[in-house]
């Protein structure tokens, strides 16, 4: 198990995301920023081209296309599968800024069954 928001969490998950298909034009270089946790904010960052994530990294990305800000309490709760990511950005809960396009390109692969299959493997490998 690997400790949400650590380096080998990010590690591990990007490692499960090899199985994911490859999606024309779903590249985006995102940034995350998870406010109020225990250890206080978290950012890391991802690298997709065509729907592959090369990068998965805590720190920031200095030439990120979009930013995404959430609270920790909020971004647990979207990993556990607890608060959908899409109702959470449209309640205004998670904060975007930069290319809005490119997010809104990115969504609908959210709703894939590959990517909500992904997402359950990473929450059974997650220590909260």
């Amino acid at each position: 198990m690997a400790k949400w928001l650590s380096q080998e969490w990010l590690d591990e998950g990007r490692s499960l995301a090899e199985s994911q298909p490859e999606r024309a034009g779903a590249t985006a270089r995102m940034q995350y920023v998870v406010t109020g946790g225990p250890d206080g904010d978290v950012k890391y960052y991802w690298v997709l081209e065509n729907g592959k994530l090369l990068e998965s990294n805590l720190g920031e990305l200095t030439d990120a296309e979009v930013t995404l800000t959430e609270s920790y309490d909020d971004a647990m709760r979207i990993q556990k599968g607890e608060l959908d990511p899409n109702a959470a950005f449209m309640q205004g809960r998670v904060k975007v800024t930069g290319n809005m396009a490119k997010l809104m390109a990115l969504l609908p692969i959210t709703n894939s069954p590959e990517y909500k299959a992904l997402q359950g493997e990473i929450l059974a490998i997650t220590e909260f």
